[in-house]
């Protein structure tokens, strides 16, 4: 086992963890660097939902920076060693390990039983899976919690995020004086040769059509690999045994920058819809989440969240779109870091709803229910003359 060194490269980039009452930071390789930073960097990183980079500063000392969590999980990470978890064979073995799939679940994840059972089938299966929802629902989160609770090998893949399809899945050509020209093949190459991996691929809504391209033989079950060139005759690179890909969308014409997907892509997916989590189960996430914050606060911020869902698929709804799962952690944890639930809703709610209008905007509207929950004492303005300015 290679030793870890004293302190961390520059550079290595952090998740923390939490177990039991401790918060513990980890690499994407799996390395502990706990002892390199101090407690309350590493609890109040946890609480805001980020991660932190190590960084040089003067003198050669080291510190470590907030970034934010896409930083973290945009890093690929190729195992040291295959997963020794063994999937059962028998299909007497797989009934028993489905039926007790439940307790693999993650405390913090919340999801129906149903779905979650349905997601162990579908890996077990070495069926592709899609996971979709609305925006914030916690699709990620749930793919990952997956991917973790068969202790399988992981590989990440933001398609959302990818600017070149080819060299994010295939590879790219090179020339340097010594070796001329040759081809480096991606990570996405080795990713699909490993045994029993399990592949996220992230934002498949807002790849570029050629990423599909790309995919459709790859997703084939029928096929199962992948060309590295068009033309006829070139060489392909075969799917490994056990090999699963998950991937996230959100589907409908409500998202932004996101592209209808092929008819042809989305039957290569057994799709499952994620739900968005009602009152209680939001309460319950934030409680998990933030143990430490008052659970009248988090009452309210779950209350809020709900009243704005509510309207949203009203039958004369006044807003077009609810609080996501996302914006209420991110909330949360601003109240965690001392910020008053009136500054969390300026930062994080009212940005995401249209002010015109006036007393008859959406801003509006989301400020009212918001003003349901703050304290007559607190002493905050709410309002601003702007928006007690009517349309004109």
């Amino acid at each position: 086992m290679k030793s870890k060194p004293i302190k961390p490269p520059i550079g290595t980039i952090v998740k923390m963890e939490m177990s039991g009452n401790r918060y513990n930071a980890f690499d994407k390789d799996g390395n502990k660097w706990t002892h390199a930073i101090i407690t309350s960097t590493r609890k109040n990183t946890f609480a805001a939902g980020m991660a932190l980079e190590c960084r040089e500063g003067k003198g050669g000392r080291t510190y470590w920076w907030k970034v934010p969590m896409e930083k973290f999980e945009s890093i690929s990470h190729i195992p040291e060693t295959p997963s020794d978890v063994e999937i059962p064979d028998g299909h007497a073995e797989i009934l028993e390990f489905i039926s007790d799939s439940y307790k693999l679940k993650p405390k913090g994840l919340i999801i129906k039983e149903l779905k979650w059972k349905y997601l162990i089938r579908s890996a077990v299966r070495g069926k592709n899976i899609m996971m979709t929802g609305q925006a914030g629902c916690g699709k990620t989160m749930a793919a990952k919690a997956l991917v973790k609770s068969l202790d399988r090998p992981e590989y990440y893949f933001n398609l959302g995020a990818t600017q070149d399809p080819r060299s994010t899945l295939i590879g790219n050509v090179h020339y340097n004086k010594v070796d001329g020209t040759y081809f480096s093949e991606s990570l996405f190459v080795k990713a699909i040769q490993t045994e029993n991996a399990v592949i996220l691929l992230d934002e498949l809504t807002r790849a570029h059509p050629d990423a599909w391209n790309i995919l459709m033989p790859v997703l084939d079950q029928g096929q199962r690999y992948l060309r590295l060139d068009e033309a006829d005759g070139q060489q392909t690179i075969n799917v490994a045994n056990g090999v699963t890909f998950i991937a996230t969308a959100n589907i409908g014409n409500e998202y932004t920058a996101t592209r209808q997907l092929d008819k042809a892509l989305m039957d290569r997916f057994t799709v499952i819809e994620m739900d968005l989590l009602n009152q209680e189960e939001e309460l319950g996430l934030l409680k998990y989440m933030f143990p430490t914050v008052d659970e009248t606060q988090l009452d309210a911020i779950s209350h809020i969240t709900n009243l704005t869902r509510v309207e949203a698929v009203a039958e004369n709804a006044r807003i077009t779109s609810g609080v996501s799962t996302r914006t209420s952690v991110e909330i949360a944890g601003l109240m965690f870091d001392g910020f008053s639930l009136i500054e969390s809703a300026d930062i994080t709610i009212y940005p995401q709803y249209d002010n015109t209008g006036g007393v008859d905007s959406e801003r509006t509207f989301v400020k009212q229910i918001v003003q349901k929950f703050v304290s007559d004492e607190s002493g905050e303005e709410l309002f601003t003359e702007h928006d007690m300015e009517s349309e004109s």
